[in-house]
């Protein structure tokens, strides 16, 4: 169970409540560097910070103590509408979704509605140690959420899924683009399982075949060739010299 990520070094300032326990420093802000990122089920996500200020490293701060500039946000979200689910399991990942990158971002927050702003990279949780017994839900299709998170316009960060936000590309994205009618997914898609194809435990050939394609290939070298047969020797030779 790996529990934290490694993090894109984003500039950030923190909000000095939360480095005191919401006990005193409200509006106050102290200059950070994000450093890394940690998923416990059940929790939003914590980020642990960099203060050159005080060559300390601080923990356990969640999205919403986080602001782009040392001041106020005019609209101050709470961290409900920052980050839209808790984490999932323990097992935490780090990427930058290198596509979407210089794409304008909008999010559907909970209370504030559309809010704009620019992705920066992604979290999303996985199942990390087989051997523990899955108690979550970070690898069931229908449940599985990633969380994006975007530098708001209006001067915070936030965590949101991709049901949540959109994404406007600047080349090919149109005028006017469609609502998206989607269905959530809840298919486990595999290729092994459940398929009258043909098992390969009797052979240690390389180019191996199943019994069908064996017999196929056969029926083609006696000169007893089908049509289904020539066209399946031609798929053959078409890939073994184009691989």
């Amino acid at each position: 169970m790996n529990l934290i990520c490694n993090l894109p070094a984003q500039k950030v300032w923190v909000r000095k409540e939360y480095l005191r326990d919401h006990q005193d420093g409200h509006g106050e802000f102290v200059e950070g560097v994000w450093v890394c990122a940690k998923s416990i089920p059940g929790r939003a996500f914590y980020f642990e910070t960099y203060l050159p200020e005080y060559g300390a490293m601080y923990d356990k701060l969640p999205i919403s103590a986080f602001v782009r500039s040392p001041q106020t946000p005019v609209t101050d979200m709470s961290l409900e509408n920052l980050q839209f689910w808790n984490c999932m399991d323990y097992g935490v990942a780090c990427m930058s979704k290198g596509f979407v990158q210089s794409m304008d971002c909008e999010v559907f927050t909970r209370d504030h509605g559309l809010m704009r702003g620019q992705y920066l990279f992604t979290l999303d949780n996985y199942h990390a140690n087989p051997d523990v017994i899955d108690n979550n839900v970070s690898e069931v299709p229908q449940e599985h959420k990633s969380h994006n998170c975007i530098a708001l316009n209006n001067g915070q960060f936030a965590l949101y899924p991709n049901n949540r936000m959109r994404l406007y590309d600047l080349s090919i994205t149109p005028e006017d683009p469609k609502f998206p009618d989607f269905k959530v997914s809840t298919i486990e898609y595999q290729v092994e399982a459940g398929i009258d194809w043909g098992r390969l435990g009797d052979t240690d050939n390389y180019f191996w075949e199943t019994n069908a394609e064996r017999k196929l290939r056969t029926e083609t070298t006696n000169g007893q060739e089908s049509g289904q047969g020539r066209r399946f020797q031609e798929v053959r030779n078409d890939t073994y010299y184009r691989d």
